[in-house]
């Protein structure tokens, strides 16, 4: 028997779509999704790593002691701060892109569920099209048999052909599914195996700069532990910490106000342009009703049967032309600008006060206040804690500064508004950059002994205008 020309035509097709379920091109070397996202953000940070370096350059120039001990911890442990964090973020990529690999395994099983089915019911029509013998529509025609035999047998074939076709359809389309979804499957585990790259490097350098940083303390523990002794380098350590936190008072203060300007010309703008449309509006109303009156007295005075004369257009109102506004500058800032002072009400840290979480858990070893060295005292307190403990911002606001400073080891300070600060010192790890929006309770650093520390902790400071203030009784420690 032969087969007519749409038997052949379905099985060719199906043939061609069973192979290409079957066979995919072999993926080529291409760049992540993930690899371009993490150039975009490191692009996005270095204006404002800038402007935080521009000022700590400003500081050192001023200082007249260049050389100390502690100086040669900076690198080190700013390169450890900066591996800690990379392998805390990389774990937390990692767990994301193992849940969406899990999640495109699971679509893909079903969509080789659905095409196997499919294919079983291609296959079905097939073989009945087969079965049915090779009667097409010409021939059922010219048969000569009865006509309403006819139309339902051709009716029968009209629908059986179009199944096939929503068929075919459908299978095309999950199979194209199923090579978008092998790429996304694809392209996950590229990720997930830049990321285990990117972990042992991270773990190795760490592994690194923490032998480096054992010798050097090692090196330095004599040396270290008779410049504690030396109540001038704490003032010296304090005098630097209390100029960083004045100059990025004065820098919030002065954003705040260029901002507070920009606004009050917004609105004085708007006032005015609101008050001269309004002048205008009035004047047109104005000349509208002196011309009604005018054409009404004109046709009280014209004699019967006459047209009365026109009533001449009166001149628009001349409304005196104001200067243009200056254009006042956008409310963004320019890449090398650093955002410092936060979009928040300048009461709302104020209204937290004796409700602010602690920072970090563990004893109080020094207490604002507390007599530290001769003629010194405690302009925060220092709170005992394992190396690697989470420390955690008391409340919301935007990370001013994040670096490594002399005395003070790794360093974060945000700004809450209203002009109070809280720093964060001797971290061994700084989990947000500058620039970074925080909320209250976010993990911001690791505890350690940063700084030339001989304890693990973190010290912490509350500010107000620049001033150091009791901590205790805003915190619940």
């Amino acid at each position: 028997m032969r087969l007519p020309f749409t038997k052949f035509a379905g099985s060719a097709l199906l043939c061609a779509l069973l192979a290409a379920a079957l066979s995919s091109p072999a993926s080529a070397q291409r760049q992540t999704e993930r690899s371009r996202q993490k150039v975009t953000a490191e692009k996005q940070r270095a204006g404002i790593k800038q402007r935080l370096a521009a000022i700590q350059r400003d500081i050192a120039r001023t200082e007249s002691e260049k050389e100390d001990a502690a100086d040669e911890l900076a690198e080190s442990e700013a390169a450890i701060s900066d591996a800690n964090r990379a392998l805390r973020d990389l774990a937390e990529e990692q767990d994301a892109t193992s849940t969406r690999l899990d999640l495109l395994s699971t679509e893909g099983a079903r969509l080789q569920q659905t095409i196997v089915t499919q294919k079983k019911q291609l296959s079905q029509l097939l073989r009945e099209h087969y079965v049915a013998g090779n009667e097409d529509r010409i021939k059922l025609l010219l048969s000569g048999d009865n006509p309403n035999r006819i139309n339902r047998d051709l009716q029968m074939m009209a629908y059986v052909s179009q199944a096939q076709a929503r068929l075919l359809d459908s299978l095309r389309t999950n199979l194209a599914q199923v090579e978008a979804n092998k790429d996304k499957v694809e392209n996950a585990q590229l990720e997930l195996q830049e990321i285990a790259d990117e972990q042992r490097d991270q773990k190795a350098r760490l592994e690194q700069e923490k032998g480096k940083r054992s010798a050097l303390l090692q090196n330095l523990s004599t040396r270290l532990a008779d410049q504690h002794k030396q109540a001038d380098r704490l003032q010296r350590d304090e005098a630097r910490m209390s100029d960083l936190v004045d100059r990025l008072s004065r820098l919030i203060r002065e954003q705040a106000e260029a901002e507070r300007r920009r606004q009050a010309a917004l609105a004085a703008a708007k006032a005015k342009a609101e008050a001269e449309e309004k002048a205008r509006a009035l004047a047109r109303a104005k000349a509208a009703s002196e011309k009604a009156e005018r054409e009404r007295i004109a046709r009280q005075n014209a004699k019967p049967g006459t047209k009365p004369a026109p009533v001449p257009e009166p001149e628009p109102p001349k409304v005196a032309e104001q200067p243009k506004p200056v254009e006042t500058r956008p409310s963004t800032p320019p890449p090398q600008e650093v955002p410092l002072a936060p979009p928040l009400p300048a009461g709302a840290f104020a209204s937290l006060k004796g409700r602010l979480t602690a920072p970090v858990s563990g004893a109080i070893a020094a207490r604002f206040g507390q007599r530290r060295t001769e003629g010194l005292s405690w302009k925060g307190m220092f709170i005992k804690a394992p190396e690697g403990t989470d420390v955690r911002a008391v409340g919301p606001g935007r990370v001013v500064h994040a670096d490594w400073m002399r005395g003070w080891g790794n360093v974060i300070i945000v700004d809450h508004g209203g002009e109070y600060l809280s720093t964060y010192g001797n971290a061994s790890a700084m989990l947000k950059r500058a620039g970074d929006m925080v909320r209250a309770g976010d993990v911001i650093a690791s505890a350690g002994s940063t700084g030339g520390n001989a304890e693990s902790g973190l010290y912490f400071e509350l500010r107000y205008r620049g001033k150091a203030f009791d901590p205790a009784s805003w915190v619940k420690f």
